[in-house]
């Protein structure tokens, strides 16, 4: 279903809350926090089986989030279905997911909310929230389009099969293990097969460009010769603890796996999608298009954003920040050697040769190795946490390369595998300097990195520390390209700054296009033509960003809607706290519940600064 799609993109299970009340108290904040912790604890004492159904509540929540999506059990290090893959595009098994999340939602609403402590009554907010917004998706039958070029199960296990994601591959056991799951593939397949031919019957199908973009994955999964396959590359790199004899019938099995089961079902899969979905692929190209088209995307976007705000009105904030965007072009072109008009400063960047100075992709590793050791040297000044899990960066794996975008992916909750920055390095002659500090700040540390890694620290559900919504994740990350500025990053070079401008500029033209396709009318076309021309990308760079949108409607919104609201709450604290004001402290109170939804997160930064109040008037 519509959820568990999202959670397989980067833990995209995206919510939005209900408002959280925090009580105040004048008191110096020592003595305030400990009135506060035993009031809670004589509480808790007298109703502690609020706090009990609602534990229980959370922990069967999750439980479900796992069962029924098997590859986020695996990204989020949970490891008991790492021999599954998801069987929601079953009718059946999705009806009987939904029928539970309901059975859910009716509990909590027996939970008195009042008896629960303060952290409790944020999970209480969550639960309820992310339970919503997943069940308003429901309806819709994105299981008719169970895969796209940026979405894919057999593109994921290739992934995994590398042995550079998320699934482990460290044991004879783990090996087994993951060869149970490879051969489920072909039942996947073919369930993906009868759903996608009933979009075909009910004009529920992916645009033909979307189409032709994912046929080179499927034709590189087509390796007839089964030991250079991407599914047989864990046999290529056995541990050295393996005996030969583990050896030996892990390899006979895995050969024989793919040979006569995965690569028959790939070849018909292949075929189908050549000679009978792509011709009955749709030419447009918005979500509305789709029957139901214009409510489904309403919902994305409220999925996604975590706000009431329509696509219309997400359109116009969009142009007010390309506008301000270019404003500062201005001032900064002279100091590049660029003396154009600002609207063209970008494309003049991308013609520069000499910011593209890499001959090997290790060469660029080494350079986002060294902005890491900057990075670092300038956290304690902003950060009065850090992560415990380490931060790795490594290249995206080839096979992903050609539709993927720079990303991280979470530690492991046992610390078992780093945070990862995975860069995506098709090329490295044409790997561009200019947006690498931004980019590492966003995918690295303090961006998801920080988020992320802090949040699988935190006392809480697991559905919140393993969980979350697009507009914080995103929000957050965007936001922590502007410590750019307090780290020094971008004052002394100017192509740097640049680089996060137009960076910035991306999320705001995201705004705009992805508005523009899905409630506007904007042609691919169109769309791709305008960020040729406000971001200097070539048309296959745009293109791909184009397609990205059109693939996942919504998810690119949350970025700058969520950025624009950290800032104005920064902005708030600086002006009423004044002299008070306490970046690190600041942070800590962004970071400290986890993901919220936007409405959530104001509540709780407007009773922080009214705390910070009270404690500076008592002192």
């Amino acid at each position: 279903m519509a959820q568990s799609r999202t959670l397989q993109q980067f833990f995209r299970q995206f919510s939005q809350g209900g408002v959280l009340g925090i009580a105040l108290c004048a008191a110096p904040p020592l003595l305030c926090h400990a009135t506060a912790l035993a009031a809670d604890a004589a509480q808790h004492s007298v109703t502690n089986s609020s706090a009990r159904q609602l534990q229980s509540l959370a922990e069967r929540y999750f439980a479900q989030q796992i069962r029924y999506d098997p590859l986020f059990a695996t990204y989020a290090g949970e490891r008991r279905y790492d021999d599954r893959l998801p069987e929601t595009l079953n009718p059946g098994v999705k009806a009987e997911q939904v029928a539970g999340l309901r059975r859910l939602q009716r509990e909590l609403r027996t939970v008195n909310r009042a008896r629960l402590n303060a952290s409790e009554q944020i999970s209480d907010d969550l639960l309820a929230y992310e339970l919503r917004n997943t069940l308003r998706l429901a309806p819709f039958r994105d299981e008719l389009m169970p895969l796209n070029q940026m979405d894919s199960v057999p593109v994921t296990l290739a992934q995994f099969a590398s042995g550079q994601s998320a699934q482990a591959l460290n044991t004879v056991a783990d090996y087994e293990i993951f060869l149970r799951r490879l051969e489920q593939l072909p039942q996947w397949l073919k369930q993906a097969t009868l759903n996608m031919r009933q979009g075909m019957r009910s004009g529920i199908v992916l645009p033909r460009s979307l189409v032709t973009a994912m046929l080179p994955q499927f034709q590189q999964l087509l390796n007839e010769n089964v030991r250079e396959h991407a599914y047989y590359a864990p046999v290529l790199h056995f541990p050295a603890s393996f005996s030969a004899a583990d050896q030996a019938r892990l390899s006979l099995a895995y050969e024989h796996a793919i040979a006569q089961q995965i690569l028959p079902a790939l070849r018909d899969f292949t075929a189908f999608l050549q000679h009978d979905y792509l011709p009955a692929s749709r030419s447009s190209s918005a979500w509305s298009a789709l029957p139901g088209g214009t409510a489904w995307y309403s919902a994305w976007v409220a999925s996604q954003t975590t706000t009431t705000l329509n696509p219309e009105q997400i359109h116009a904030i969009g142009l007010r920040e390309v506008a301000r965007i270019q404003s500062e072009y201005v001032t900064l072109g002279p100091r590049l050697g660029y003396h154009g008009q600002p609207e063209d400063l970008p494309s003049w960047v991308e013609q520069q040769a000499g910011f593209r100075p890499y001959k090997s992709e290790a060469e660029v590793l080494d350079a986002y190795r060294a902005i890491d050791a900057k990075v670092r040297a300038k956290l304690p000044a902003l950060f009065a946490s850090m992560p415990k899990a380490a931060l790795d960066i490594r290249a995206e794996p080839e096979i992903s390369r050609a539709a993927a975008s720079d990303h991280y992916s979470p530690p492991a909750p046992d610390g078992s595998r780093p945070g990862i920055f995975w860069a995506v390095i098709t090329n490295a002659n044409e790997y561009s300097t200019v947006g690498m500090t931004t980019l590492f700040l966003h995918e690295g540390q303090p961006g998801h990195h920080f988020h992320l890694a802090l949040q699988q620290e935190l006392d809480m559900p697991q559905f919140r520390k393993l969980g979350g919504n697009n507009a914080y994740t995103e929000g957050w990350a965007l936001y922590a390209e502007t410590l750019g500025h307090e780290m020094g990053l971008y004052q002394d070079d100017p192509a740097a700054y640049f680089g996060h401008l137009n960076d910035e500029m991306l999320r705001a033209t995201r705004l705009v296009v992805d508005t523009g396709i899905h409630a506007k009318g904007w042609t691919r076309e169109e769309s791709i033509a305008y960020l040729q021309k406000t971001l200097g990308y070539s048309e296959a760079v745009a293109r791909q960003c184009i397609e990205r949108y059109m693939a996942w409607p919504g998810q690119a919104l949350g970025y700058k809607i969520g950025a624009l609201k950290i800032l104005e709450l920064r902005h708030k604290a600086e002006q009423e706290l004044g002299k008070n004001f306490d970046i690190r402290a600041f942070h800590s109170a962004i970071l400290s519940d986890g993901a919220l939804p936007l409405s959530m997160l104001e509540s709780k930064i407007l009773a922080w600064i009214a705390a910070q109040k009270a404690s500076a008037r008592a002192q």
